[in-house]
């Protein structure tokens, strides 16, 4: 197997929001081998200086930043630390998040616990975009990485996780194509890898109470027990930084150890069509005649 280019990256300024555990770690260790600068992010303090320090060690130049980058104080403050640290800002990646509450359902789901979910994943991508994207517009080039899940389809349950994630991309999205005549781009990443999320008995009778009751196929499940190590996700998050994506944006992709794919844009179906200028508004009856036939397809 190649190793990695230590020019792809070199001279650059990055920022990893939720770089200190997990795919974030991953990621953030990457970039610093492929030379780039790294601001690390996370909401533990030890946990963000170990990474750090252990960054050093290995020759990577890296910057701590201790928060939560949801907070609009903290995600200025990682493009900020970034600009001065590194001077220049060319990548930012979220791959902040916490994990839904064991067995949460829309039966039982504490308000606090769905805006948590939200804040975690949907406020720390625009938190960050915004404080990014005033500096990337104005240079004329940048990408945003965010990090989604295969959740947003909800085949795995919950409620603020995949809100959340389908909201990220919807943002993503939206921001590509704002961003687009600024040059500064943007991507999303749904990753498949073992972190503390997809860890331990609890997350495993999850996966298996799943299967039972038909939301996840035989495939799937076992797929979802046997989780590849972060750094299969991380090289993806690196070809999105770098100039060899330079036109690439408004990408939904999937990383999951050997897997690589991308979820392709949703178009509309015709189901029926009437010129609304000389017919009358569809009835319910001639609605259910296509829907029902189009289910049949």
């Amino acid at each position: 197997m190649p190793g990695p280019m230590p020019e792809l990256l070199d001279g650059r300024g990055v920022v990893v929001a939720g770089g200190s555990r997990g795919i974030g770690r991953a990621v953030a260790e990457l970039m610093c081998d492929l030379g780039a600068g790294v601001v690390v992010n996370g909401r533990d303090a030890d946990a963000v200086t170990e990474t750090v320090a252990a960054l050093a060690e290995t020759g990577g130049r890296a910057i701590p930043v201790v928060g939560a980058a949801e907070d609009e104080r903290v995600a200025g403050a990682l493009v900020d630390e970034c600009v001065s640290g590194f001077g220049r800002l060319d990548a930012v990646i979220n791959c902040a998040g916490v994990a839904e509450p064991p067995g949460s359902s829309i039966l039982d789901v504490a308000p606090e616990d769905f805006d948590r979910l939200i804040g975690a994943h949907l406020g720390t991508a625009f938190h960050t975009s915004r404080a990014a994207a005033r500096v990337m517009a104005a240079q004329g080039h940048g990408s945003i990485v965010n990090t989604g899940s295969a959740a947003f389809l909800g085949d795995y349950g919950g409620t603020g996780y995949p809100a959340g994630k389908g909201a990220v991309n919807g943002l993503t999205m939206a921001l590509a194509a704002e961003l687009k005549a600024h040059g500064v781009r943007a991507n999303v990443v749904c990753p498949g890898a073992r972190t503390r999320l997809c860890t331990g008995p609890e997350y495993e009778r999850h996966i298996e109470d799943l299967h039972r009751r038909g939301l996840l196929d035989e495939m799937t499940m076992r797929a979802s027990l046997d989780v590849p190590p972060a750094a299969f996700a991380a090289p993806i998050y690196a070809y999105l930084a770098s100039d060899l994506s330079r036109e690439v944006t408004g990408r939904i992709f999937v990383a999951a150890g050997g897997f690589v794919g991308s979820y392709e844009r949703p178009e509309p179906r015709v189901l029926g069509y009437r010129d609304h200028h000389g017919a009358e508004p569809w009835s319910v009856e001639d609605l259910h005649a296509m829907i029902g036939a189009a289910k049949a397809i």
